[in-house]
C-alpha cells in the first residue's frame, strides 16, 4: 500500500509554483519592467501577454497536481525543469557581450532556480508509485 500524503517538501514546491503562477500572470502588467524570459529572451507586447499567462496557467496545473498528488504532475515536472535550464543557458547566452550581475547573485539564483524546478521533479520522481 502506498502512502499518498504529500508530506512538507512537496507542499512546499506546490505553494511556490503556485506563487510562480501568480507571478507569471500579472507579467503583462508589469509596465516592460518584468516581461516573461521565453527561451532566453525578455518578451514585451503581445507576446508578453500571451506567454506570461500560458506559463502561469501551466505552473498553476504543475501546482495542483502536486497538491492533489497526481500522475500528470511528473511530465510537467520534467517539461519545467528543463526549461528552466535552457532558459538560463540561452538568457545567458543571450546577453553574453552586456552588463553582467554580481557573481554570488548569479550564483544565488542559478541555484535557486535549477535546485527548485529539478528538485521537484527528482521528488516526484522517487514518490512516482504515490501519485493517483
Amino acid at each position: 500500500m502506498t502512502d499518498r500524503r504529500r508530506g512538507a517538501i512537496l507542499t512546499v514546491f506546490a505553494m511556490g509554483f503556485a506563487l510562480m503562477a501568480i507571478s507569471n500572470f500579472s507579467k503583462p502588467l508589469s509596465g516592460g519592467r518584468g516581461g516573461f524570459v521565453l527561451l532566453g529572451t525578455r518578451l514585451t507586447g503581445v507576446p508578453n501577454m500571451i506567454f506570461g499567462p500560458l506559463f502561469g496557467a501551466i505552473l498553476g496545473v504543475y501546482a495542483y497536481g502536486i497538491w492533489t498528488m497526481r500522475k500528470f504532475a511528473l511530465p510537467i515536472a520534467y517539461f519545467y525543469a528543463a526549461y528552466v535550464i535552457l532558459n538560463l543557458i540561452l538568457y545567458s547566452a543571450k546577453h553574453a557581450s552586456g552588463e553582467r550581475p554580481p557573481l554570488l547573485g548569479a550564483l544565488v539564483y542559478i541555484s535557486i532556480a535549477v535546485g527548485f524546478s529539478s528538485g521537484a521533479a527528482l521528488i516526484l520522481t522517487r514518490r512516482k508509485a504515490d501519485l493517483a
